[in-house]
């Protein structure tokens, strides 16, 4: 177990910590936790990267720990009334379509599309989303809504790169 794991594992940890903090009516501390787990998702992959420490379940379990927390993240906010239904349900219908889409690559032993500046710009402009949120910005769900449009124009790019990079890969004939 490597360091950039044990950084996944504790973002996994927070998930829970982040739900008791939240529903005991403390919005402050509930999104330092939800810093807390985007600090350690940056610091994860950048030395998982600076130091060859990128493994098999690291690819597997980094992306599981940022979908869960978002997930947890947009439930909270959905049941507390902070966002409404339409807002949980596009973000929801994204990421399924993502975590779908990557299981079929996975089972298809497809290439998988690494992360590039727009989905990680996407993930920047949502926890900003979130912090305009929790500290009840008057402009809050207005850039909610140009955050989830950007996401589906960013999985609309993701998924012409997968087909053009998996199309490079297949032989002629076949499916």
């Amino acid at each position: 177990m490597n360091l950039p794991n044990l950084l996944t594992i504790l973002r996994f940890i927070l998930i829970p910590v982040y739900v008791g903090i939240f529903v005991s009516g403390h919005m402050i501390p509930a999104f330092l936790i939800v810093v807390a787990a985007g600090v350690t998702d940056i610091l994860d992959g950048y030395i998982a990267r600076r130091y060859g420490q990128v493994t098999t379940v690291g690819e597997m379990l980094d992306p599981l720990a940022d979908k869960l927390m978002l997930i947890t993240i947009i439930l909270s906010l959905l049941l507390s009334g902070h966002i409404s239904w339409w807002a949980a349900g596009a973000m929801f219908l994204r990421d399924l379509g993502m975590i779908t889409g990557g299981l079929l690559t996975h089972f298809r032993k497809k290439k998988n599309v690494p992360a590039n500046w727009m989905g990680k710009l996407t993930t920047v402009m949502f926890y900003v989303a979130i912090m305009f949120i929790f500290f009840e910005a008057s402009f809050a769900h207005l850039y909610l809504w140009v955050v989830i449009a950007f996401s589906f124009l960013t999985t609309f790019v993701y998924m012409i790169s997968y087909k053009s990079l998996n199309a490079e890969s297949t032989p002629p004939g076949h499916v």
